[in-house]
């Protein structure tokens, strides 16, 4: 099995950072349309667009995404000679991804708040929970590239 993961090194390695781009790209939009349908939301045929849009983005886009993102880095982690644990930068990258799993599901539970006509957080709110996965992508590239 390690040497069938170590000849699809470069394909795990491009397929893991497609993946990871994918779910960035929908963890950094989810929380801006939550602002917007925070804001805007009150009138029943814009509340409806932003649930089918939100829903759309979570189940087609950010879901796989981060399943991708996973099972692609989960196959690097145990590519042999890609991880040396006795390092600092995988931890600190592990917890972030974990962070940002965490996130990704906040972020599916206030999907289901707005669909129910229950979100109770304002647009600020959404704004500033909008900062934390550019804090964890900063941990995880900075862990990643620099490798302390």
């Amino acid at each position: 099995m390690s040497d069938f993961l170590a000849l699809a090194y470069p394909w795990t390695k491009s397929l893991h950072i497609i993946a990871v781009i994918s779910w960035m790209a929908g963890i950094f939009y989810l929380p801006r349309l939550f602002v917007y349908h925070a804001e805007q939301g009150q009138d029943p045929q814009v509340d409806r667009l932003f649930q089918t849009m939100e829903y759309k983005l979570l189940r087609a886009i950010m879901n796989p995404a981060m399943i991708g993102t996973w099972i692609f880095g989960l196959a690097l982690v145990f590519t042999p000679g890609i991880v040396d644990w006795s390092f600092l930068w995988p931890w600190t990258k592990a917890a972030s991804v974990l962070a940002m799993t965490w996130f990704h599901h906040w972020l599916g539970k206030r999907r289901k708040d707005f669909e129910a006509g229950k979100n109770d957080l304002s647009g600020r709110r959404y704004r500033m929970m909008n900062e934390v996965p550019t804090l964890l992508m900063l941990i995880i590239v900075i862990s990643v590239v620099v490798k302390f």
